[in-house]
C-alpha cells in the first residue's frame, strides 16, 4: 500500500471515528434514549472500519486465493471465540502455508 494512501485512510478512519463520538455530546445536551440512535452512533466506526479494512486484506498478499485462505481462517478462529492476537496469527500462517503450497504445486 503506497504511503499516501495509507495516510488518507488513517485521516478518514480518525475522522469518521473521532466526529461519531464527539459530535452526540457537542449537538446534544441531554442524553439520548432513543435505543436505535444510540446503536447507530456505537456501531458507525467499526462498520466504516471494516468497510475499508476488508477489501485491502484481498490485495494484501498478492494472490486472492491465499488471501482467502488467511480471511477464512481468520473467520473460523473469530468464530470460535479467539483473541484478536490469535486471530491474526491463524490468518498469516493460513495464507502463508497456502502460499508455500501454491509455490510447490506450480
Amino acid at each position: 500500500m503506497k504511503t499516501g494512501v495509507f495516510w488518507s485512510y488513517l485521516a478518514v478512519m480518525f475522522a469518521v471515528t473521532y466526529l461519531v463520538r464527539v459530535l452526540p455530546f457537542v449537538i446534544f445536551h441531554k442524553k439520548i434514549e432513543n435505543k436505535f440512535v444510540r446503536s447507530f452512533l456505537a456501531y458507525i466506526p467499526y462498520t466504516v472500519l471494516g468497510a475499508m479494512t476488508f477489501p485491502a486484506v484481498f490485495y494484501a498478499t498478492g494472490s486472492v486465493i491465499t488471501a482467502g485462505a488467511g480471511v477464512t481462517a481468520a473467520l473460523i478462529a473469530a468464530y470460535r471465540g479467539k483473541e484478536l492476537f490469535t486471530v491474526a496469527v491463524c490468518a498469516s500462517l493460513a495464507a502463508l502455508l497456502t502460499g508455500l503450497l501454491l509455490q510447490v504445486a506450480l
